[in-house]
């Protein structure tokens, strides 16, 4: 006999981050990704609200990759009452374990900062979760194969499929009660320096699927020149480059390329820091999952001893102090907080700084400001002038573009029951809509953030 089927969308909906999204199959409770909420305020203090419903009654989480604004949340749920399986490919789980930790750790830092200088709005500020609840989710994780089908629950089976986007992502099928349902995750590049293409499903009845960029076409841009001529001019202007970065981005892609030119004499030698409390973990899995990306053993050694990794904010000063040329990783990714803020703070009204932003900037962050050509950003309470340059890659984007999304849904023989766009701001979400009824005449619409959509 069948029972209802229905998808709540927790997250993610007419906007980028905090992908969250509740599968009902009869008795069971599926919560695909547990992502944090990050941009404009009002998102961000979304993560702060009681989940919407109660974190005991979700029988599992399936995760599609470990960026923070897929899994940053898991220790919010496991705090608030979450005590079943968190499933996901090993790569997914290692990396998600160190986003966590890493997110923790910035939080409790950050915090401390506040109540330090006193910029907070609250009387005491303090972290969403420490790293001790991060370190209570780990014993949760679940092992699952990626390209085969296991078992989840009775009359329920998934698969996590490769997807590209990052080491260890993969576009989730569930299959119940006769009905396929496909969760895209993050789609990646067609081609990529590291990555294989992305698989692609052949069916699903119901399709929910990411729109970062349901509205642009990446540049076809010569990066290996760009970056030439970034590193070149920064070097001989003594500057320094700073790259906002999440514990896990393009940053393994660019620091590839920094090391081909450097190799091959097309840059002078400048040190790269990765000031991250858990980059060296993610360097290491590289070495540890091969099967999920091109480089060599050797090539992952070189790269790496390439690298210098910061772990302390006494080292953090140090690097900051030198003057010297440099090029520096540090957290977060939209600069919405962590490690670069520090150098933000000391390096962003100098002529000779650049600042170079590799990923998505969700709206209402300072890396979105950037993006929009802001005179001045606030920093620990107080305005720092923007004086560096500003330079944006399109082409390491690690999302599919509207192209590159159509060819990744090409497979699908059926016709869906539905596509449900989801992970794109309002206006790349309803263009892509409208790509998706234009040219392959399926169903297709945009889902309010909490809104249900029965299956069956």
């Amino acid at each position: 006999m069948s029972q209802n089927i229905s998808i709540q969308f927790l997250g993610a909906a007419r906007e980028v981050t905090g992908s969250k999204h509740l599968l009902t199959a009869g008795d069971k409770r599926i919560l695909i990704d547990c992502g944090m909420f990050q941009g404009m305020r009002e998102m961000r203090e979304l993560n702060w609200a009681p989940f919407i419903i109660n974190p005991s009654a979700i029988d599992a989480v399936l995760l599609t990759h470990g960026h923070a604004d897929h899994v940053g949340l898991l220790p919010k749920l496991v705090k608030s009452g979450f005590k079943g399986r968190i499933v996901a490919t090993a790569p997914t789980l290692a990396i998600t374990e160190i986003v966590i930790k890493d997110s923790a750790k910035l939080q409790e830092e950050d915090a401390e900062l506040a109540n330090k200088f006193k910029y907070s709005r609250h009387k005491r500020a303090e972290p969403l979760y420490t790293v001790e609840d991060a370190e209570a989710v780990i014993p949760l994780f679940e092992e699952a194969p990626e390209g085969k089908w296991i078992q989840l629950f009775d009359d329920l089976k998934i698969r996590f499929q490769y997807v590209g986007h990052i080491i260890g992502a993969t576009f989730i099928e569930v299959q119940t009660q006769g009905k396929t349902i496909v969760f895209s995750g993050d789609v990646g590049r067609r081609k990529d320096i590291l990555l294989n293409p992305p698989k692609k499903p052949g069916t699903a009845d119901i399709l929910v699927t990411e729109s970062t960029y349901g509205d642009k076409l990446h540049p076809n841009e010569d990066i290996t020149a760009l970056l030439h001529d970034i590193v070149t001019r920064s070097y001989q202007s003594g500057g320094t480059i700073l790259v906002p970065s999440f514990a896990v981005e393009r940053i393994q892609l660019l620091m590839w390329i920094f090391w081909e030119l450097e190799k091959s004499k097309q840059i002078p030698r400048i040190p790269i820091y990765m000031d991250s409390p858990m980059g060296a973990n993610v360097l290491e899995l590289f070495l540890k999952y091969p099967e999920w990306h091109k480089l060599s053993e050797s090539d992952c050694y070189e790269l790496f001893n390439k690298i210098e990794v910061i772990a302390s904010y006494q080292e953090t000063d140090k690097v900051i102090a030198d003057r010297k040329p440099k090029i520096v990783i540090a957290g977060s990714g939209m600069i919405s907080g962590g490690r670069i803020l520090r150098y933000m703070e000391r390096f962003l009204n100098k002529p000779n700084t650049t600042v170079l932003l590799t990923g998505y900037q969700a709206a209402g962050t300072r890396g979105r400001k950037l993006l929009e050509g802001v005179h001045e950003l606030k920093i620990y309470g107080k305005y720092v002038p923007v004086k560096a340059q500003i330079k944006v890659l399109h082409t390491l984007s690690a999302h599919a573009d509207q192209d590159e999304l159509l060819d990744w849904m090409s497979n699908i023989k059926n016709k869906p029951q539905m596509v449900c766009i989801v992970h794109g701001e309002q206006q790349a979400a309803e263009i892509f809509k409208e790509k998706i009824i234009d040219t392959l005449k399926w169903d297709a619409e945009v889902p309010s953030l909490n809104q249900i959509y029965n299956v069956l």
